[in-house]
């Protein structure tokens, strides 16, 4: 089957569906792949790249004949229009907001499938390309805001004086959320964030951000992996928040957005009114109406305070090459999921409830939209407590202090007739054991792993007492090889283990 690369005629749009990576990925399925001429100049990749990589390079006109389209946006009318009966589109589609591209696409009998209706669960997180977009759109908006603000985001003692710590809200701690509180905490800010899900809690500080809680408590969670719009009560408590934190933070970041819903308004012309002069809102709902009353998509705005307001919606476009590179690695999972015979053929397969989601249009049937899926269980009402009977008063047992006077005298014993090296190796072996314990115990969780792998690195000293065994003869030389052949593993493995677990903290 061949695919076809279009390139995207999206005014400003800077992002292509295919690197020479990803090609070389696909023809490994089976896929031939055709890419227009010049699709991705401006995410820099040239043509030269695609064809060493195997693709063809063909005309516009040419690239709508292949029976699958890779293609980052909807398509528009004049692309509508050269589809072929029979292809298999693939792209952001958005159905529940274009329900007239769907009808279009319907009467062409193509095969629609949308990459903005991945369902969110844990095995479709490959092919997730809504949250490769917003990882990208939250690290950019620390970008746009750290070039627009006026001061530095980490804090300074210098022979001039000392420079404050810029303070960044952060709304919302999704996949764009979160990847915003990384950011501008990397950038030395100090960082809070908010979301109506408490238990994101954990991953707002994990990421060296605060969490800001309400006093008011109201479910959030939905079936469907996003959260849900909130009661009004809720709403006016979250209000009063940001207007106390509008008049302390230089940096504002949304990110808010209700699927098939507009962006709730978070940020008022009020609040704005507020902050001092000089901050920045960075709205990432801005393609959906925005988080603030103020923002103007695809703009930025200067308040009468001197507050800037960035509304852009192409912040995955201002970072085109990384932006394609995850989108078209999302695309070649999907392919993964579609060709599993690896042979160049698909299979629309509607009992993987992955591929029965994202079908907008199968063979110009409209199947949107798809059954519900639950992606989170509702948790589940705690069990009322039952009042436990008062045990019994214990009595004291003697057994210990028998226990003890035991091993006393079996000390004393061992101290009388045992050789005097004895003695000492045990003295050793029991300090070891109290020391061993308290040096362990006082080691901090997340480090159990590392210590571990480490300590079977360590416990590979055994080899050297089977060493010494290996010329005894007989089968103890048999027991002292097998003992230098399982120590080795601890030896090489342990270390093995631990070198791949520095390399995590390691950048680049």
């Amino acid at each position: 089957m061949l695919i076809g690369i279009p390139r995207e005629t999206l005014s400003g749009e800077t992002r292509v569906a295919a690197t020479p990576k990803s090609v070389e990925q696909l023809r490994k399925l089976g896929f031939e792949v055709s890419i227009e001429q010049g699709a991705g100049s401006k995410a820099s990749f040239d043509d030269a790249a695609y064809e060493a990589a195997g693709a063809t390079l063909v005309a516009a006109e040419q690239i709508w004949q292949a029976a699958m389209i890779y293609k980052v946006n909807a398509p528009t009318a004049d692309e509508i229009e050269r589809l072929q009966a029979g292809t298999t589109l693939v792209s952001f589609i958005w159905p529940a907001q274009n329900p007239e591209l769907v009808e279009q696409l319907k009467n062409k009998g193509v095969t629609v499938m949308a990459m903005d209706m991945v369902p969110r669960i844990s095995r479709a997180q490959s092919l997730d390309a809504l949250s490769s977009m917003a990882n990208i759109a939250g690290y950019r908006a620390v970008v746009e805001a750290a070039h627009e603000f006026g001061r530095f985001f980490t804090g300074q003692i210098t022979a001039a004086g000392k420079v404050p710590p810029a303070k960044v809200l952060v709304i919302g701690a999704g996949v764009a959320g979160l990847a915003a509180i990384g950011a501008a905490g990397s950038l030395g800010a100090i960082v809070r964030a908010f979301d109506t899900r408490p238990e994101v809690k954990e991953q707002i500080n994990s990421m060296g951000g605060e969490f800001l809680e309400l006093d008011y408590e109201e479910d959030a969670d939905s079936s469907d992996g996003y959260a849900k719009e909130m009661s009004k009560a809720f709403i006016d408590a979250e209000m009063a928040l940001f207007m106390a934190q509008a008049k302390e933070v230089d940096i504002i970041i949304t990110t808010a957005l209700i699927p098939g819903k507009p962006a709730p308004k978070l940020i008022t012309a009020e609040m704005v009114a507020n902050m001092h002069p000089g901050s920045v809102i960075v709205d990432l709902a801005a393609q959906n109406g925005g988080n603030c009353e103020l923002t103007k998509p695809g703009e930025l705005f200067v308040s009468d305070n001197g507050v800037k307001i960035i509304g852009y919606t192409d912040l995955n476009g201002r970072l085109p090459t990384q932006s394609s590179t995850l989108y078209s690695t999302n695309l070649v999972n999907l392919a993964k999921l579609l060709c599993k015979e690896k042979d160049g053929n698909i299979k629309v397969d509607f009992d993987d409830v992955v591929l029965r989601n994202m079908t907008v249009v199968k063979d110009g049937e409209v199947t949107f939209p798809p059954p519900a899926i639950s992606v989170s269980a509702a948790p589940k009402a705690a069990a009322q407590a039952q009042p436990k009977a008062e045990p019994h008063a214990k009595q004291p047992s003697n057994l210990k202090y028998y226990l003890g006077g035991v091993g006393v005298l079996l000390f004393a014993w061992l101290s009388a007739v045992a050789p005097a090296e004895f003695l000492s190796h045990f003295t050793v072996f029991v300090l070891a054991c109290i020391v061993g314990y308290y040096v362990i115990w006082n080691v901090s969780h997340s480090l159990h792993t590392p210590l571990m792998s480490v300590t079977n690195a360590i416990s590979g000293i055994i080899v050297v007492g089977a060493l010494s065994q290996v010329g005894a003869g007989g089968f103890v030389t048999f027991l002292a090889f097998v003992a230098v052949l399982i120590a080795s593993i601890n030896v090489f493995g342990g270390f093995t283990v631990t070198h791949r677990m520095l390399k995590m903290f390691r950048k680049g």
